[in-house]
């Protein structure tokens, strides 16, 4: 994968992860507890749903940190090289993710 073509890749799915955080803003505020207009179980159910929103939020946010980093890493010409050991990573392994930041051998000891 050319370093272009990863660019290209790494800003596709970061506009994507800003999309989906707008589109689901609602569903991580607070949940309003009124106990005369809406069940016990309901208020349980929207607590849930308020939850794995969150923990959604936090992959994404975990996803556009190694975005980011793997930008730097093609700005200062790093990208491609495994921040653990300096070996090449594998092409195949950069193709399906360009955010990769370890060779498989590095990913598999730690």
């Amino acid at each position: 994968m050319r370093e272009d073509e990863a660019r290209t890749r790494l800003l596709a799915r970061r506009a994507e992860l800003d999309a989906e955080d707008a589109a689901n803003a609602d569903s991580r505020d607070t949940v309003e507890l009124q106990q005369d207009s809406v069940g016990r179980l309901s208020r349980m159910d929207a607590m849930q749903q308020q939850a794995m929103a969150q923990a959604t939020e936090r992959r994404r946010k975990a996803e556009r940190n190694r975005i980011a980093a793997a930008l730097a890493r093609l700005d200062q010409g790093e990208w491609g090289w495994c921040t653990v050991c300096g070996e090449q990573i594998a092409e195949r392994r950069l193709a399906h993710d360009p955010s990769i930041a370890t060779c498989l051998k590095c990913a598999s000891a730690g």
